[in-house]
Formats: structure tokens, C-alpha cells, sequence
């Protein structure tokens, strides 16, 4: 090889790995929460954490429901993946589209199921008014007149059991 292309490879390979990852397709095999899901692609399964989004947790009030909504949009289908980054816990975060280009994310807000994470998206113009449209026509949880937001029932959480470890002798 010639050694005037060795830079040009070295470039490309730099960017390749500088990017973000490409999207590909998979198989939802299994929906962990309102937000996280499972897929199986090229016979290797990858979680993936919805990017913008925070769905209410497992045992909070309406968790249940964000998972069924999730579940009925994504379980079993082939998904597109558009990944973003990898979170703390190894999660791929991602934008999840059917095969309609149904962006998984966009309308989970719009139904109710979740509130838009400005933490983790604070410019993103579709999922601001999406959950504004979803607040102001009170769908899924918004029917609630004071629904906690997940980051916030968290942190209680996490105050409270630390408050019972302090508490033991």
C-alpha cells in the first residue's frame, strides 16, 4: 500500500469511530419499562434506553400503563434503531422508528405515556410540543392533576430507602 494513503485511511477510520453509531434493524424481543427495550439483531440482544424521554417507573402510578403502550407499539416488530450514545448503564439511547417511520419516541409523548427529558434533549422543539399537546388535552397521565415526574419520584425514592439504612442501628 502506498504510504500517501495510509493518512487518508487513518482519517476515515477516525471518523468512523468518532460518529455516532449507524442505524440498523432489529427485533423487539422484550419491553423492560415505558422506555427501555430489548432487540435482537444479527443474533446479539442490545437494551435500548427511548433518548428524550422519561416514561413513569415500574411501581409508580401509571408505569404499568407506559409499558403496555410501549409493549403494544414495539413488541415483536422490527424496529429501526438511531442511536445517540451509550448511557451509564450500558444503554444503547436511541430514537426507535416503525416500519411506517412511526417515531416510537415522538409518540409516546404525544399519547401521554411520558414526559419529554429536557435533562437529556433540552432543545427539542417536536417532544416540547408534543407533551405541551398531551398536557393540554389531558391524554394518558395527564389526566392526573399532579403526576410526578420519574426524575423526581427517583429521588424520593432513593431519599427514602437512605433514610431507612440511617435509621437502622
Amino acid at each position: 500500500m502506498p504510504l500517501r494513503l495510509f493518512p487518508l485511511q487513518l482519517s476515515l477510520l477516525l471518523l468512523l469511530f468518532s460518529t455516532p453509531a449507524f442505524s440498523f434493524t432489529a427485533l423487539v424481543v422484550s419491553v423492560k419499562d415505558g422506555d427501555t427495550i430489548e432487540v435482537l439483531s444479527h443474533g446479539r440482544a442490545t437494551r435500548i434506553r427511548l433518548h428524550g424521554i422519561d416514561c413513569p417507573e415500574k411501581r409508580q402510578a401509571y408505569g404499568y400503563r407506559a409499558k403496555i403502550a410501549t409493549a403494544a407499539l414495539t413488541f415483536g416488530r422490527t424496529v429501526t434503531i438511531h442511536p445517540y450514545d451509550t448511557d451509564k448503564y450500558g444503554r444503547t439511547v436511541a430514537d426507535v422508528t416503525l416500519s411506517d417511520e412511526t417515531n416510537v419516541n415522538h409518540l409516546l409523548v404525544k399519547d401521554g405515556w411520558c414526559w419529554w427529558y429536557r435533562k437529556y434533549a433540552p432543545d427539542d422543539p417536536i417532544l416540547e410540543a408534543l407533551e405541551a399537546e398531551a398536557r393540554h388535552t389531558k391524554r394518558g397521565l395527564w389526566i392526573d392533576h399532579n403526576p410526578v415526574p420519574p426524575w423526581v419520584y427517583r429521588k424520593l425514592k432513593h431519599k427514602q430507602s437512605a433514610g431507612v439504612l440511617e435509621q437502622q442501628p
